[in-house]
């Protein structure tokens, strides 16, 4: 029996299936931490990015910093703060929020930047706000890169947080670490499949979510369509143009 074989009847094993460190509470758990750890990047990387890609100010300082920010290793950061704060969630929270907000902060404004000048400088012309232009028009058409940006961050959030599980917590990673000194390598395959499982399936989820809020005119890239169809609708009926019947 080779390995992988090994590792699926450790998954299909109602064993596994139950009780506090079954699958379905790992699952759980690592659903929670994830999901904590974007809505917190959420709130503050978002009005960031907007502000950045609305006014074109702060450009030149966020982005080096988030570059930056990138350039850390997580783990390292994740053991550095726990040195500081101790054990339990809020040193990898912490350390995962500061990895999803460049992501983020980068759909967000890139997003933004990406829209075309006319079509702002017409809202603008027919009376539209500066919050009208952002809310109305801007944050409508930059929705596909905006998420694209929250679906980056979630794929690195699910895969960091099974690496964070050391510390020790919950989640998908607590296979991994459990297996590794007792080496039961079809614990630790299948916990390693049950991540890429999920990372998978969230990655697709964001894929549909891309493609709901794609507006049709940016689909086909005929940005001018739009403006044609909301000015001049057409005429479904065009008999109205031919001259009455005596």
């Amino acid at each position: 029996m080779n390995s992988y074989s090994d590792a699926f009847a450790w998954l299909v094993d109602p064993v596994h299936w139950a009780g506090p460190s079954g699958i379905p509470q790992r699952l759980l758990e690592h659903l929670g931490y994830t999901g904590l750890t974007l809505v917190i990047a959420i709130v503050i990387a978002l009005p960031v990015g907007l502000y950045i890609g609305h006014t074109g100010r702060g450009r030149e300082i966020v982005v080096p910093f988030t570059g930056a920010l990138r350039a850390l290793p997580t783990l390292g950061l994740v053991i550095l703060l726990a040195l500081g704060l101790g054990i339990g969630i809020l040193p990898p929270l912490i350390a995962l929020v500061i990895l999803a907000l460049p992501p983020i902060i980068a759909g967000a404004y890139s997003g933004l930047e990406s829209v075309d000048r006319e079509v702002v400088d017409a809202a603008r012309s027919v009376g539209f706000t500066g919050s009208g232009v952002l809310w109305q028009v801007e944050v409508p058409l930059a929705l596909p890169l905006i998420v694209g940006g929250i679906r980056s961050a979630c794929l690195q959030v699910i895969a960091t947080w099974t690496v964070a599980a050391f510390l020790p917590l919950g989640g998908l990673g607590r296979f991994l670490y459990d297996a590794l000194p007792n080496q039961d390598y079809a614990q630790l395959l299948a916990g390693s499949i049950l991540v890429i499982v999920l990372a998978l399936l969230a990655d697709g989820l964001f894929a549909i979510v891309q493609r709901l809020v794609t507006p049709r005119g940016v689909t086909a890239g005929r940005t001018a369509d739009i403006r044609t169809k909301t000015q001049s609708p057409p005429r479904k009926d065009p008999s109205w143009l031919a001259p009455e019947k005596a």
